[in-house]
Order: structure tokens, then C-alpha cells, then sequence
């Protein structure tokens, strides 16, 4: 696979998301505000980067027996690096994202990528695919957090966009958009356009409809 390929096919042909429907706890509970999106998906494609970076590196001296093992440890490791940084740093944004940013540890992206990937690759490659795969993600949170906030509070990055109907203008928020399960409809709308245009990532079905006609001969 070429390299532009490794970078860019993540971004729509293969996201982790809209077609793998990975990675979705934090766009279900972090995507109310653009500014928790963008600074979730820095981490995340942070973590990525590094994980792929270090696995692909250590890939020939890893033995099978406790390959899971030392890419877990790895992953945490750069979730624990992040999480400090932000900590010391960005201590209210921290606050913000609460449990969500150690969870990237859990997250099958990261993982699934450096096992898929990372493991047999080279530090190149890997490095780029990570960025795609985070650039994916990014892609689809920012998305969703973008309309939530939008719809949810009329603005965008804490910028208001919308006039209010509190403050004597004519958009009255959506509260159904800042709760989490809003952000379920909004990925499902994104993966319904995706696959309209695309259809070879449309499932087959799991069963045939039953002709009852046929059943009855």
C-alpha cells in the first residue's frame, strides 16, 4: 500500500467509526462542546502516534506469548503521559474530559491499530497511519461536537453564533442536543451519508428474507 494510501483512506474508506464503529464512548460523552472534541482527538491521535511509534520499533523482539501484554503497557503509558500533561497544563480542560482521556487505554482503536498495523509494519508507515486513523477520529468528533453545540447552545468554541431567543433573538437551544445519547443519532447520520456514496461498506445481510410461498410447497 502506498503511503498516501496509509494517510488518507482512515480519513473516509476505512474510518475507525463510521466503518469499523469504534471509539464511540467519547463521542457520546465528550462531543457537547468543540473544544472537549479537539482536544480529546489531540490526545488520542497522541497516544496513536506514540503507540505505533514504540510497537513498531520493539515488533521483531516481541515475543507472541506476551505480545497483548507490553502493547497494553505501552498504550498506557502515553495515556498517562497525556493525562499529566494536561493535567499540569490545561487543568480545567482536564476537569472537562474527566475519566475520558485515561479510557483511551480501552479504546479498540489504538489497540486494534497497533496489532493490525504497528506489529507488522515499518516505524514509517506506522507513524502514518496513526495519524490517518487519528485524523479519522477527529474527523467524526469534531463533527458531531459541532452540531451538538451548535443546536445545544448557539455557538461555537464558547463563541456565540446563534442569537438567543433569552437574549432577544430567535434560536432557542436544543437541550435534547447536550445530552450524550444525542451524539447517537448524529453518528448514525454520518454513517448513513457515508454509506449512501459508498456502498461497498454496506454489510451484507446476516439472513434472507423467508419467501412464505416457497416454505409452503
Amino acid at each position: 500500500m502506498r503511503k498516501r494510501d496509509i494517510l488518507l483512506r482512515p480519513l473516509v474508506d476505512e474510518n475507525p467509526i463510521t466503518l469499523q464503529i469504534l471509539g464511540i464512548c467519547s463521542a457520546l460523552a465528550i462531543s457537547n462542546t468543540v473544544l472537549t472534541a479537539l482536544t480529546m482527538s489531540a490526545a488520542l491521535t497522541s497516544v496513536l502516534v506514540f503507540s505505533n511509534l514504540t510497537i513498531s520499533l520493539l515488533r521483531r523482539q516481541l515475543p507472541s506469548s506476551v505480545r497483548l501484554i507490553v502493547q497494553v503497557t505501552i498504550v498506557a503509558s502515553a495515556v498517562i503521559i497525556v493525562d499529566e500533561i494536561l493535567r499540569a497544563y490545561a487543568p480545567e480542560m482536564s476537569r472537562a474530559l474527566t475519566v475520558y482521556v485515561g479510557l483511551i487505554i480501552t479504546n479498540c482503536i489504538v489497540l486494534g491499530r497497533a496489532e493490525a498495523f504497528a506489529m507488522s509494519h515499518r516505524v514509517g508507515e506506522s507513524i502514518l497511519d496513526a495519524i490517518g486513523n487519528g485524523l479519522g477520529y477527529s474527523a467524526i468528533l469534531v463533527a458531531v461536537a459541532v452540531v451538538r453545540e451548535l443546536l445545544g447552545a448557539g455557538s461555537l468554541l464558547g463563541i456565540p453564533i446563534l442569537p438567543l431567543a433569552g437574549a432577544g433573538g430567535w434560536f432557542r437551544p436544543v437541550a435534547l442536543m447536550l445530552v450524550p445519547a444525542s451524539a447517537f443519532f448524529i453518528i448514525a447520520l454520518i454513517i448513513w451519508a457515508v454509506r449512501s456514496r459508498r456502498k461497498q461498506q454496506v454489510e451484507a445481510a446476516d439472513f434472507r428474507p423467508c419467501d412464505l410461498q416457497e416454505r409452503t410447497r
